[in-house]
């Protein structure tokens, strides 16, 4: 690290992400499908994921930065407007369409080289899966009913082949997931789906590393390699070249954090010359897949916290519950709170709520029981994941 790398408390260093992410204001994008497009857009991407124990986190990570958030706003986004797709990043994602051009040469990839987890699929049935999609519009897995059924080769898999042929021509590019319902996605030719003539022009090589770092920036705040790197290890030197160009432009500033001061960090010096001190007090509920968890050594480093997913463990083995969701009051992690939403009786369930060591408090209870009564009918609103097309939005 070079000499003049700038010195950042921890604390600094830590509300600068919480800043990033957009969690110390208590409305940052306002409200409605503008409001839940504006947030993908600016953290770059939202992770899908299928664990429903309470609502999933695609809907929960939303939730927790837009108070008025629908689900059918994230529908409307995805089926009508369009302005975001799925795709893979470190999971399987929603992510800005305008972005779509970065994800266009993996797409290449995949067409070119199968991996082994596809490499069972034939050209052939990519082939008549795409005449199938052409002759009678978007399907989903359950519109497929002559599949020839096989054993399934592990939990996640489906007997139906036509479902892996679906998966990997979503890799391709060649279909999108035109509408969701809960898990259960519909394809569409990609082309057909956004209306195009073909598909976008890919970004260049050096234009795809330039966007993972500004999207890294833009959200984080303040950025190492392995956070820009998330799960992408083959990107790491790209993207150090990458900084090191705009280092030497004055465009980044090298900085260390105290309590790891061996590890590079940077950012833009705009984001260091901002004013701002501790966030406020606001409580948030976070999905343990929120992208100010989900990276759990960044997480420890910069909170103190170390996170742990223990549903796959053991009852015996667990320490904050089946699915802990930390809970963060201003700039410190204070509980972790494992629920469950019991649909039925139309409940909120607390499994087990965790105080971490010195955070207990009467004030700090009181907040975040006023904030669990938010959640419970977050849990248990109405509104479905269905597409509300612009003249009907007010009704």
């Amino acid at each position: 690290m070079p000499k003049a790398a700038l010195a950042l408390s921890q604390s600094r260093a830590r509300h600068l992400w919480i800043a990033a992410q957009r969690l110390d204001l208590p409305a940052p994008f306002g409200a409605g499908p503008a409001a839940t497009s504006a947030a993908i857009s600016h953290l770059g991407y939202v992770q899908i994921d299928t664990i429903s124990v309470i609502e999933r986190c695609h809907h929960h990570i939303l939730w927790s930065r837009i108070p008025q958030y629908r689900r059918s706003d994230l529908a409307r986004n995805q089926s009508i407007d369009k302005s975001i797709f799925e795709y893979w990043t470190h999971a399987l994602s929603y992510v800005p369409t305008a972005d779509l051009p970065f994800f266009v040469p993996t797409m290449k990839l995949h067409r070119e080289t199968p991996n082994r987890w596809f490499g069972s699929v034939t050209p052939d049935e990519v082939k008549r899966m795409l005449q199938r999609l052409r002759q009678h519009g978007p399907l989903s897995i359950r519109d497929i009913d002559d599949d020839d059924l096989v054993e399934k080769t592990h939990l996640w898999a489906s007997r139906k082949p036509s479902k892996r042929v679906l998966e990997i021509m979503f890799y391709q590019g060649l279909v999108a997931v035109g509408t969701r319902q809960g898990m259960l996605k519909t394809y569409d030719l990609m082309a057909r789906h956004f209306g195009w003539a073909g598909q976008p022009k890919a970004a260049t090589e050096r234009q795809v590393v330039a966007y993972k770092l500004d999207r890294a920036l833009r959200s984080q705040g303040v950025v190492s390699l392995d956070s820009i790197c998330h799960l992408d290890a083959p990107s790491k030197k790209a993207v150090r070249e990458q900084i090191e160009i705009r280092v030497r432009r004055k465009r980044l500033v090298p900085v260390t954090i105290q309590g790891a001061e061996r590890i590079p960090h940077w950012a833009e010096p705009a984001t260091l010359d901002a004013q701002g001190g501790e966030p406020p007090a606001l409580v948030h509920i976070l999905s343990p897949f929120d992208p100010l968890i989900i990276q759990r050594k960044r997480l420890k480093l910069f909170f103190g916290y170390a996170h742990a997913f223990e549903a796959y463990l053991p009852k015996e083995k667990r320490v904050f519950g089946y699915f802990g969701l930390p809970v963060l009051i201003g700039d410190a992690v204070v509980a972790v709170l494992d629920l469950k939403t019991d649909r039925q009786a139309g409940r909120l369930l607390i499994q087990q709520w965790s105080w971490l060591e010195g955070q207990e408090s009467p004030e700090r209870k009181a907040l975040i029981e006023a904030e669990l009564a938010r959640f419970e009918r977050f849990q248990l609103a109405k509104d479905v994941a269905v597409p509300i097309a612009p003249d009907d939005a007010s009704q």
